[in-house]
């Protein structure tokens, strides 16, 4: 059992922290982060503010996370909002910001604090200053440790200790915390500065790997269960996946000439790639046309959005808005629901004086 120790830091009723979420997406971080719980069940997350700029994200938000709540989930693009307008919420604990990821990906231009994206942390830093919350998550791509020839990192990494916080980088490989996808993600836990408390990575030990198989089909998924529409594959595609095995792709794959991808220099190895049963799933994008929305590794189809958002641990009475091309996205950008909950749950406890298993961060700072 954790030991418990009094750090003298809050009192029993005041041992919530009220979560405000900039580009909160469908809500993957913020279900994760309601569902934390730990042993001493007085300390936990709850919803203050969410914002985001596309309109169905907004509304899978709502319904899901905070359906009392619905005026306190901002769909306004965070460039054209005066940020002085959450304090009408309340006090603000913890942010979280899972800034857009687009220019810090290693598929792309990668155009880091230089692209049109990348400046959008900046924002995160606005609110830190602004409001001084007691801690921050913030979210991206592995790819963010390489941008700029990594000074990109460097430069976000320097911006958030200016605004007060000591900052715990690491990066996650959500298949080794029993998530059914691999995943991997920067996730920066910053706490301020003048509290004594030192955030440490929960150890993966104890997690059992998870394949996409078990994910997908234990238990079975509902025929009526929402977001659980097919995609009508044209015949070609059904022949092409014919020829594709378990694991391999247009490109790996043994396929007559007719039948192959002709795209010049195009070699992405998540093309018409199927999943492996037997491991965890390959990563679940939001963007891309044709050939990328993850195949069944036994069915010639690809999965639905509600088999995608198992992978990514949302529950199954989780209903996302927008047409089915909108989920897609929805899904492929979030961050899985399961691995945020452990992250979450290691802060309540680094809050409640709990300690843990930890491992030693994997990114030097």
């Amino acid at each position: 059992m954790p030991k418990e120790k009094n750090n003298g830091l809050r009192h029993h009723e005041d041992n919530i922290l009220y979560l405000g979420e900039l580009f909160c997406g469908p809500g993957g971080i913020a279900r994760g982060a309601l569902s934390a719980a730990i042993e001493d069940p007085s300390y936990k997350i709850a919803h203050l503010w969410a914002t985001d700029y596309d309109s169905d994200t907004c509304e899978t938000y709502r319904r899901n996370i905070c359906p009392e709540k619905p005026e306190s989930v901002i769909c306004n693009d965070i460039r054209n909002y005066d940020l002085k307008k959450f304090q009408k919420f309340g006090s603000l604990d913890c942010l979280a910001f899972g800034f857009p990821c687009n220019d810090f990906s290693v598929v792309g231009e990668q155009k880091g604090v230089k692209g049109s994206f990348g400046p959008l942390y900046t924002y995160g830093i606005q609110v830190l200053k602004l409001y001084k919350p007691k801690c921050f998550l913030a979210e991206n791509v592995g790819g963010l440790r390489s941008a700029n020839d990594g000074k990109a990192i460097t430069k976000i990494f320097n911006a958030m200790r200016a605004a007060g916080y000591r900052i715990y980088p690491n990066l996650y490989k959500f298949e080794e915390y029993g998530i059914p996808q691999a995943r991997h993600r920067i996730i920066i836990v910053g706490i301020r500065k003048d509290l004594p408390l030192d955030f440490k990575i929960p150890s993966s030990k104890g997690f059992k790997v998870k394949t996409c198989k078990d994910a997908i089909d234990n238990p079975p998924i509902k025929k009526n269960a929402p977001n659980n529409e097919m995609t009508v594959q044209s015949s070609k595609v059904v022949e092409r996946l014919k020829y594709i095995k378990p694991g391999e792709n247009a490109f790996t794959a043994k396929i007559p000439d007719d039948l192959k991808i002709n795209v010049r220099g195009a070699k992405i190895s998540q093309i018409y790639k199927r999943l492996d049963p037997s491991k965890p799933a390959y990563t679940v994008t939001g963007s891309g046309g044709g050939g990328t929305h993850i195949y069944h590794w036994k069915e010639n189809r690809a999965l639905t959005n509600r088999e995608r958002a198992r992978l990514q641990t949302f529950p199954d009475n989780y209903v996302f808005y927008g047409s089915k091309e909108s989920v897609r996205k929805q899904i492929g950008m979030a961050v899985p629901c399961e691995g945020a909950k452990i992250i979450f749950e290691a802060l309540l406890r680094t809050f409640a004086g709990i300690e843990y298993e930890s491992v030693e961060p994997n990114i030097e700072e």
